[in-house]
């Protein structure tokens, strides 16, 4: 039991150092030299270059957003500009109690009408008459098509205190005016036609004024601060957002109601109630900034220098499990050396530090090399 517990004791103090074993083999030598050409393609390729990871990165963007609806159409053989058709959903509360039941149009006050003619009385509701009729169907106005949107984007990394706006402070109101968005020749007017946005989601407009819909304009910012700051520029996308509810049966599109009111002399009040299905925008601003940093540097050109010993390790696993000659590999890499033995220089013949026939000693200090055959086993 002791010379257990002494054995443990000694393995456990012992030193283990790195040991140079050269191996003189074609294959073993292309896949080492491949697999270190693809991890420094890779650090240097995407890592460095693509994500630019020797930059630290602000993504907590600041941003404002202000937007302007501009044109003029016929609904109902009226004419209609912004005032008529630009709507914020609005909700109007009423101090009335107690009852209310969906199926119901109207509040249930409690009282009860009884008829001369009838057995039976009614429940009073209070409410507006004649109720929603959802049968109603009037014309859509086509002409949104050629209206148009102005946005107004301003943004601030506050990491770096960099602001931006989304179009150049250089450009004057004349040239605002005439200019509308196009991604390529035109990619830097905020004046968005809103045929054209549909357009760009593949939304037909007819279809879409139907039952109303809503559709995303995303602004993005990715900023390389490392370069001039006039390159710091908006890209757009545009995408439909309840894309997933165009084919249900129920609840598609986007609508909400809104009421105008009149009173009459004799104080008798009246209200135009309205259901309108509308096409929403909803503007939504992301992106990032980055600028050189040291640290992050340091950081993944170690952990490239690391990585590049990944091909030591695959070659090793070749060498001593799939190739002829895996325990002569194994006897020169693996060796055990007692203290009594490390004074000695000369070895004799049957020990382990002896060479066998076939093999040369390198010219390097504590190298070896090996002629193996590239052989599976």
């Amino acid at each position: 039991m002791g010379s257990v517990v002494w054995g443990c004791i000694t393995d456990f103090f012992t030193y283990e150092t790195t040991k140079s074993v050269v191996v003189k083999s074609w294959s073993v030598g292309i896949i080492n030299r491949i697999v270190q050409l693809l991890i420094i393609t890779y650090f240097v390729g995407w890592v460095f270059i693509h994500e630019k990871a020797y930059q630290v990165t602000d993504t907590g963007i600041e941003s404002s957003v202000m937007t302007k609806v501009k044109g003029f159409g016929y609904h109902n053989n009226r004419v209609m500009d912004v005032a008529d058709y630009v709507f914020p959903p609005q909700i109007i509360q009423h101090s009335i109690s107690p009852l209310f039941l969906p199926h119901i149009p109207g509040v249930i006050t409690g009282a009860c009408i009884n008829n001369a003619s009838e057995s039976q009385g009614r429940c009073e509701i209070e409410g507006w008459c004649p109720a929603e009729n959802d049968n109603v169907i009037i014309k859509p106005m086509l002409d949104v098509k050629n209206f148009t949107i102005f946005i107004k984007n301003s943004i601030r990394f506050p990491l770096f205190d960099v602001t931006r706006g989304n179009f150049p402070s250089s450009m004057t109101s004349e040239q605002i005016k005439r200019c509308t968005y196009h991604p390529e020749h035109n990619p830097f007017c905020p004046i968005f036609r809103v045929g054209d946005v549909l357009n760009y989601t593949g939304q037909d407009v007819a279809d879409l004024s139907v039952k109303g819909g809503e559709i995303g304009i995303n602004i993005q910012w990715k900023c390389n601060l490392d370069l001039s700051i006039e390159k710091c520029i908006p890209q757009y996308s545009f995408t439909r957002l309840d894309a997933p509810f165009a084919k249900n049966a129920v609840s598609k599109g986007y609508n909400f109601r809104f009421a105008k009111y009149f009173k009459t002399e004799n104080g008798t009040e009246f209200r135009t109630l309205h259901k309108a299905f509308a096409i929403r925008f909803d503007v939504m601003v992301t992106g990032h900034a980055g600028k050189f940093d040291t640290i992050p540097t340091l950081i993944n050109l170690v952990a490239a220098f690391t990585s590049v010993g990944l091909g030591t390790v695959l070659c090793d696993i070749i060498l001593l499990n799939f190739l002829k000659g895996a325990d002569q590999y194994k006897a020169k890499k693996f060796e055990e050396v007692t203290c009594f033995l490390l004074p000695s220089v000369a070895q004799s013949p049957g020990s382990q530090l002896s060479l066998k026939h076939g093999i040369k000693s390198s010219s390097d200090s504590g190298a070896i090399s090996l002629s193996i055959c590239d052989q599976a086993m």
